[in-house]
């Protein structure tokens, strides 16, 4: 599990095609710090297995499943992906309970300066409307951010500066792909509701 709070903007130093889907390494000195092999990590919303690491970076292995739920497939070297490492009893949960477990992807469609800060508005994929609601969570690539205008087609979210600065999403480009997680508790609501 995962809190959305992003710990460290990583870059992928390498990636290989495997027989069991991909190979990545990512530079992230700071979280790299705080994993061992076996520990998850949170890479750009989805949840990793820690397979290998040194002094710099990690290395985990990507499954066909997620290469095509996520945004993972399309990396390259050079790529910038948000970082967390999994919550503990001693983290503070600033964000909401985030599982790294990839719902979709979805495109921004529009990006508006507000001052060092911004509004980006999201295509809200059709499978999901029912779990995002006006004020609610949501994770995008891995950041934990509440919604604050809910349209038919569409979701906004606004980023403060020091979200736009620590994360991917302040240089997001209209156009550009992001894993979607919707707030898990409203999945358990929705699945009890139809049991009774």
């Amino acid at each position: 599990m995962f809190t959305g709070i992003v710990q460290e903007i990583g870059t992928v130093r390498h990636l290989e095609t495997t027989r069991s889907g991909m190979r990545v390494e990512i530079a992230g000195p700071r979280v790299t710090e705080r994993l061992a092999i076996d520990d998850s990590v949170s890479v750009a919303g989805a949840c990793l297995t820690v397979v290998g690491r040194d002094d710099r970076g990690f290395v985990s292995d990507i499954v066909p499943e997620t290469i095509e739920r996520t945004t993972l497939g399309r990396l390259a070297r050079g790529s910038h992906v948000n970082l967390e490492t999994s919550a503990t009893p001693n983290t503070a949960l600033g964000g909401h309970f985030v599982q790294g477990h990839v719902d979709a992807t979805t495109k921004l469609l529009d990006r508006d300066a507000a001052g060092d800060g911004a509004r980006l508005r999201f295509a809200l994929p059709k499978p999901l409307a029912r779990y995002v609601v006006q004020k609610g969570f949501i994770t995008l690539d891995g950041v934990s951010l509440t919604i604050a205008r809910l349209g038919k087609t569409f979701f906004e979210v606004a980023l403060i500066p020091h979200t736009a600065e620590r994360t991917t999403l302040g240089a997001l480009r209209a156009g550009e792909a992001v894993n979607v997680e919707v707030d898990v508790l409203a999945k358990y609501v929705e699945r009890l509701t139809r049991l009774s």
